[in-house]
């Protein structure tokens, strides 16, 4: 994987900011919608901290985004997407890193890679899933993915069709990364 862009922080903080201001509204019209402190938003569009994978899926979602919307909003993108020109970013509680492969505004399929460390684990609210259907391939290694309080064992080439809205845990439980596709499509 490429490294990460020096200037991630600087687009996604300038991209909420112009999201949020889009449709006018204030950090703590943005906080209740998206249940994050109005002080986090605050130094996340300041470039005081990182947001975390959970923090941007609840903004994004708060926008009528996916995750991949809100970074393809604030990368840009073009129809073909080279491999040294996809954006990489990095969670920083978790070191979870995660690639844009394929995403635009004008089609209806996003491909995203996520390399989960050892020991890592993820949280994402339902909210997060609330308009978009996603399919995860595990590539390599082990992955435990928790939906909805169904727990599922993946190894490496099973795939897994995501049900209806669900809170979502993506657990490493192995001493070796994991890696795993996911497409997605907007509803």
């Amino acid at each position: 994987m490429s490294t990460i862009v020096d200037d991630t922080g600087t687009r996604i903080a300038d991209r909420l900011r112009l999201e949020r201001e889009a449709r006018g509204w204030s950090l703590a019209d943005l906080a209740k919608r998206a249940e994050v402190s109005k002080a986090t938003i605050s130094k996340i569009e300041r470039e005081e901290m990182s947001p975390t994978a959970t923090t941007l899926v609840r903004l994004a979602s708060a926008f009528g985004l996916s995750l991949a919307g809100l970074l393809l909003r604030a990368e840009g993108g073009e129809r073909l997407a080279r491999a040294s020109d996809q954006p990489v970013w990095r969670d920083p509680a978790t070191g979870y890193l995660r690639r844009q492969i394929f995403a635009r505004p004008d089609h209806p399929v996003e491909l995203v890679e996520v390399e989960l460390p050892p020991g890592a684990r993820v949280e994402l609210p339902a909210s997060s899933y609330a308009h978009i259907r996603q399919v995860l391939q595990l590539r390599a290694g082990e992955l435990v993915l928790i939906e909805g309080g169904r727990r599922h064992e993946i190894k490496a080439g099973d795939c897994l069709g995501f049900g209806p809205p669900a809170d979502v845990v993506f657990a490493n439980e192995t001493a070796l990364p994991c890696r795993y596709i996911v497409a997605l499509t907007r509803l």
